[in-house]
């Protein structure tokens, strides 16, 4: 995902808030690639960029609202989702299932 299209998404024009909008894109594209089980030096497939591009809209247009489940003021209600991700489950799962991933859901434990 490129900074450029956040920044169209958003109508931003200038580079006041680059430094913001680029560790939105950094978290976003982790988090995107940690849910499609890739390796860390892996990048996010060109065909599921969208997500990432997606996502990172919803975090910016939430920042002065973290952690809200919801917000209300004059009138107006916003909800939020719970995982910014759960429109996109099922493409993610898709691309999971076609590329061979498997999800791991056993955990390790280690006792010191």
């Amino acid at each position: 995902m490129e900074l450029s299209d956040l920044k169209t998404m958003l109508q931003i024009k200038d580079n006041k808030r680059d430094d913001i909008l680029n560790l939105i894109i950094k978290n976003t594209t982790q988090a995107l690639s940690f849910k499609l089980g890739l390796k860390a030096s892996a990048s996010i497939p060109d065909v599921l960029d969208y997500i990432a591009l997606e996502v990172s809209v919803k975090r910016y247009n939430r920042l002065a609202n973290e952690g809200m489940s919801s917000y209300t003021q004059e009138g107006q209600s916003i909800t939020f989702s719970a995982n910014d991700f759960d429109e996109f489950a099922n493409d993610i799962d898709a691309w999971k299932d076609e590329n061979g991933v498997k999800d791991n859901n056993s955990g390790r434990f280690l006792f010191l």
